[in-house]
């Protein structure tokens, strides 16, 4: 808190467990300071129960649970909070992101739920998707989405557009997370509108974390990582 307040930083990673204080309290520090444009990234190896993973969505850009390869991606995604090109990084942390992005292990015969109404954005999000070993099944808006996920044997997370006709993705979301057999299923929410407050209301909805469009295919893939990891 004092280096904080001291001086200037791009970006923050911060644990929850430490000695003093808990990291909730320096997430609201930072927030009650006004320096809500600094990204905070949470590493943390915190069982989080879905208080506490709300809170950290509100506050925080990203969540990452510590394991075995958290530190590789700690680093993929501090990078690209800090708009870092990787080959302008030392070269020893470009190797392992490369080995991060190459290997692509914890996305390889995963499935995902891409729900869009816009077939442009299902053949561009497909591409790269499938291009990654990653099975898709497409739901054209809110109420097919459900039905995809109750049909389908098996879905390891789901991309979900929110401005969509007949049920958009606020309602569809809600609706899942009723569901106690996908209360803890990844749910990305993608949306044109990056206005203030767009955020917030899908993680209240239910989601997991947000991209806006038009998506940073980094970005979709560092994420897909960071929430189908093994």
């Amino acid at each position: 808190m004092e280096l904080i307040n001291k001086q200037k930083f791009n970006c923050i990673v911060l644990d929850l467990g430490l000695k003093d204080i808990s990291g909730f309290e320096i997430l609201s520090f930072i927030r009650s300071s006004g320096l809500v444009t600094i990204p905070v990234v949470v590493y943390t190896g915190k069982d989080l129960n879905e208080e506490e993973r709300l809170e950290l969505m509100r506050y925080s850009e990203s969540v990452i649970i510590k394991s075995v390869r958290s530190p590789e991606r700690l680093l993929e995604e501090t990078a690209l909070f800090l708009h870092r090109v990787v080959s302008e990084l030392p070269r020893i942390m470009q190797r392992e992101i490369k080995m991060v992005r190459e290997n692509n292990y914890s996305l390889k015969n995963k499935n995902v739920l891409l729900v869009d109404d816009d077939m442009r954005n299902v053949f561009a999000l497909s591409s790269v998707l499938e291009k990654n070993g990653i099975e898709v099944i497409v739901g054209k808006n809110g109420k097919d989405a459900i039905q995809k996920l109750e049909a389908a044997a098996n879905v390891d997370l789901i991309l979900m557009d929110i401005m969509m006709p007949e049920m958009d993705g606020y309602e569809a979301i809600s609706i899942i997370r009723k569901k106690p057999k996908f209360k803890h299923l990844p749910i990305i929410a993608l949306t044109a509108k990056a206005m203030k407050g767009d955020r917030n209301k899908c993680i209240e909805a239910g989601a997991n974390d947000y991209l806006s469009k038009p998506v940073e295919v980094d970005k979709l893939m560092s994420l897909l990582r960071v929430w189908l990891h093994d």
